[in-house]
């Protein structure tokens, strides 16, 4: 009994160092965030910042170090379940 309550608590740590973490996302990496759940590459994203290519790739990697992902689906799931963005910020490709 002891384990299960010892995990348990384990997993609410984890969330609320979770979510100390995302409020620590500044302004550029939200905006970096934005522009990936929308599509862009990292060279469209440069170009529309201003910032190198190199630049959109640190924040990038930055971005899913801290929110422990591995990969850009997992970037953008766990960024809609933080509510960092909203769930239709992702285009579905679906023609209209």
């Amino acid at each position: 009994m002891a384990n299960v309550k010892s995990t348990s608590q384990e997993s609410k740590n984890n969330s609320k160092e979770r979510s100390g973490e995302v409020l620590s996302l500044t302004a550029r990496q939200k905006e970096i965030l934005r522009l990936v759940a929308q599509g862009h590459t990292n060279r469209e994203i440069g170009e529309q910042l201003n910032i190198s290519v190199r630049t959109v790739e640190v924040h990038r990697f930055n971005l899913m170090r801290r929110l422990r992902v591995r990969n850009v689906a997992q970037l953008l799931r766990q960024a809609m379940t933080l509510r960092l963005i909203p769930k239709n910020a992702i285009p579905t490709g679906k023609a209209h």
